[in-house]
């Protein structure tokens, strides 16, 4: 019994004295309507490559729509232009996923919204992070960022924005 006992304490010393993992960065993006509605909420991990998005929206008309990154972190109604352009590198380029250009760093891939107006996606780019760095704009820099959903989806080629249309919900990404 004794064994038992000294067995046990020994293993939480040592689950003690173990490091605990390291929670990795997040922000949100509250997603408002030109009306000030609740579209539902966008949450950015940062990883060691690039920021891992998850988008859970809700109240949007169905079908496909365009999802990006814009530079200025402030979504004034009714049409969220105060979110500026896209997030660019250190030097702006060409819009689309699909241009054989090259892509600008606010494109990421469409999202789909059910015939209930919900929707959810999850993906990961390559091409933003949180801080800034080589070639990568920073979503937390002195300006911020926002994530604008769009009234189409985007073509990943068409210039400037895909044929994406209106900015229908903008979240300020904190």
């Amino acid at each position: 019994m004794k064994t038992h006992i000294l067995s046990g304490i020994l293993a939480l010393a040592l689950c003690a004295g173990a490091p605990a993992a390291e929670a990795a960065p997040t922000a949100t993006a509250p997603l408002v309507g030109a009306g000030g509605e609740d579209h539902g909420v966008a949450t950015l991990t940062q990883a060691p490559r690039g920021v891992l998005v998850r988008i859970v929206a809700k109240g949007l008309t169905p079908g496909w729509h365009a999802v990006h990154f814009h530079d200025t972190g402030t979504c004034s109604a009714p049409d969220f232009k105060s979110a500026g352009g896209h997030v660019h590198g250190s030097a702006a380029s060409a819009h689309g996923l699909l241009n054989p250009a090259g892509q600008d760093a606010g494109d990421l891939p469409n999202l789909f919204v059910a015939q209930d107006g919900t929707g959810a996606a999850e993906f990961f780019s390559t091409t933003v992070s949180f801080a800034g760095g080589p070639d990568q704009p920073g979503l937390l820099d002195a300006d911020g960022a926002a994530l604008v959903i769009h009234a189409n989806p985007d073509d990943f080629v068409s210039q400037p924005i895909g044929g994406a249309g209106a900015r229908v919900a903008c979240g300020v990404i904190r």
